[in-house]
């Protein structure tokens, strides 16, 4: 009889963690829930696009109204016909004389709404985890391989996220499958309005051009370098030290060392992501896809700022 043993470090597994502040993030739990709609005076004034004063047919909503009905949509995960009568039954309920989008208008408006990322409070110096997954795309699956035999078709794109230390998301992208992860992530660490202590990402992004960015800016990096890496010749001194530290403790104390675990903040927000919103994107056009993106990340963002947990560890 053979028996298997794990790879995870026994002390590792017998750690537990416990949220100090239960009651107070229970709340916040229960407000995500909350579908309360009411518009502002300001919001209202706004609802219809403004003339552009120019020929031709004018639009008739103004793109807060699209974002609205789109945000919806995302949040209650409907189709866009569904999500255009959840509106119309709101506005009626409120006693609103406002007209709703129809989906035909938030499809073909989807593609081209310019929406910023979202981040609710003013960033001071943070800790940046970055991190990629992928998200499902229309296409034939395992539904249509196992009635006409084969592999199947299932597109994907990748979403690359990074978030600060209390899993507010403040930079995202959309890219194609293909995309290289330190590429982007040069992208996703100038996207960050504010300073930076530290860029925290595995193994996919030790690449020249990430270290050259961030010391750039002042800022640790803590990335663990491929098993073959080399000391000296094109790589930076932050990699060398990183490569001669693992030779002498190994790589998992070097990870304890460096506080590499912080990485795993940005696991937990793509966790929150897929439960929360899903595993796929609903829209099929690609430029329609980077704002839907766009807009589940602001929705995130809301939720963190109405509470999330502080954990700690308990020793058992």
């Amino acid at each position: 009889m053979t028996s298997t043993k794990s790879r995870v470090h026994s002390k590792y597994k017998k750690k537990k963690y416990r949220a100090g502040n239960w009651s107070d993030y229970d709340r916040s739990l229960v407000e995500r829930g909350n579908l309360s709609i009411w518009l502002s005076p300001v919001a209202i004034a706004r609802w219809n696009a403004k003339p552009s004063r120019r020929r031709g047919g004018q639009r008739k909503y103004s793109d807060l109204a699209i974002e609205t009905a789109l945000t919806l949509r995302l949040l209650l995960q409907l189709p866009l016909r569904q999500a255009e009568g959840f509106l119309r039954s709101r506005f009626d309920l409120m006693c609103l004389a406002l007209d709703v989008p129809d989906h035909t208008t938030l499809s073909r408006r989807g593609k081209k709404l310019k929406v910023p990322l979202r981040v609710p409070k003013k960033l001071g110096r943070i800790d940046l985890a970055i991190d990629s997954s992928g998200l499902a795309i229309f296409g034939e699956g395992e539904w249509a391989a196992a009635k006409h035999g084969g592999k199947g078709i299932r597109g994907w794109r990748k979403l690359h996220l990074g978030s600060d230390g209390d899993g507010l998301i403040v930079g995202q992208r959309l890219t194609d499958a293909n995309a290289d992860d330190s590429n982007v992530g040069v992208d996703l660490v100038g996207d960050v309005p504010g300073k930076v202590r530290r860029v925290t990402g595995d193994g996919a992004y030790d690449s020249r051009a990430l270290y050259d960015v961030t010391l750039s800016r002042g800022t640790k990096v803590v990335v663990p370098p491929v098993k073959t890496a080399q000391t000296g010749g094109r790589g930076c001194r932050t990699k060398d030290r990183a490569v001669r530290r693992i030779r002498k403790v190994g790589r998992r104390q070097w990870k304890k060392e460096s506080g590499y675990h912080q990485q795993a903040r940005a696991e937990n927000t793509f966790m929150r992501y897929k439960r929360i919103l899903g595993d796929r994107l609903h829209a099929r056009d690609a430029d329609a896809q980077s704002v839907e993106a766009r807009l589940a990340c602001s929705i995130l963002n809301r939720m963190t700022e109405l509470g999330m947990s502080a954990s700690y560890a308990v020793r058992m």
